[in-house]
């Protein structure tokens, strides 16, 4: 596939804003047991709005995606049926959730931010789910069919809003960017995890057409001599990235390397020598490296029309 960077920063932004909410709700509830020392409300209401903003600024990116913004509302048509309609609700109710409990915490605090935090958290775990299974549900593009694409949405999302929790707890927090630092790691190490098991699951995927029963012919040797018309075409622009193996390979070992040990050796660097930058620059290239991810992810997925139209002669 062609991958859209509308769709990246959608997918990248509102994963650390999702991760960066259930950072902050996870520490409030430790804080209840005792487990953790208390934060201002402030630094609740911030880290809230910082959630927000990134959701919004994914919302925003989905918009340079659409041949036609101002009809935005009707996405959300055909929830009964489509994943993506469903996001599209989803994703407001997210905010919204997010936006009272960064609020109430601002104002006051005590219940009514737990339960408006329990609320959050439901609607961002749907919202994992939604993003997730608008790939995952197409049954014909063998690379993102897989349980897999929905636990390495839900997984990289979680741990990029750890990593960006760590900065932040830093400065307004310090207490908490220990458990927030272990927390960002497992969930990092559990990434590499799985998605290295989707990397190796499709490196073994065959198609499950050839030329042969595209075109309806049996003969053993076929060569695609022209596409059939002189020039580009929506097939060959939107279903093939038209890059090289070697620079998929390139995309592939950079985000490998951006997202997993480069992070997790700034995090335990910031956290060992307290230093907040090492924090930031953990947050800046796991989420770099999410950028490239993503664009490997889509350009993977190997549309079946790509058997005709990919190859000329």
């Amino acid at each position: 596939m062609n991958p859209a960077f509308s769709v990246i920063f959608l997918t990248t932004l509102i994963g650390a804003g999702q991760g960066l909410f259930l950072a902050l709700f996870v520490a409030e509830m430790l804080v209840q047991f005792r487990a953790l020392s208390a934060a201002p409300g402030t630094f609740y209401a911030l880290g809230s709005l910082l959630a927000v903003a990134l959701l919004g600024l994914g919302l925003l990116a989905s918009f340079f995606h659409l041949g036609h913004p101002e009809r935005a509302w009707r996405a959300a048509a055909m929830w009964r049926t489509s994943w993506l309609s469903r996001e599209v609700i989803v994703l407001p109710l997210t905010m919204l959730c997010v936006a009272a409990y960064g609020l109430v915490h601002f104002l006051a605090g005590g219940a009514a931010s737990l339960a408006l935090g329990g609320l959050g958290v439901l609607a961002t775990a749907a919202l994992f789910v939604c993003t997730g299974m608008i790939y995952a549900c197409i049954r014909f593009l063998q690379e993102w069919a897989s349980p897999l694409t929905l636990v390495n949405f839900t997984l990289l999302g979680s741990a990029s809003g750890f990593t960006l929790a760590s900065a932040y707890a830093a400065w307004g927090a310090p207490a908490l960017v220990e458990p927030f630092v272990f927390c960002a790691g497992a969930l990092t190490l559990a990434a590499l995890a799985t998605r290295t098991a989707s990397l190796m699951r499709n490196a073994r995927l065959r198609p499950k057409t050839t030329l042969q029963s595209a075109i309806g012919v049996r003969h053993p040797r076929i060569v695609q001599q022209a596409q059939g018309f002189m020039g580009g075409s929506f097939n060959t622009r939107e279903f093939f990235h038209g890059r090289s193996s070697q620079w998929l390979r390139g995309v592939k070992w950079l985000f490998l390397v951006l997202v997993f040990p480069v992070p997790v050796l700034l995090l335990a660097a910031g956290l060992k020598q307290d230093l907040p930058l090492a924090l930031c620059m953990a947050f800046l290239s796991q989420y770099i490296g999410l950028i490239a991810e993503r664009w490997f992810f889509f350009a993977q997925a190997n549309h079946p029309q790509n058997l005709y139209y990919q190859t000329v002669g």
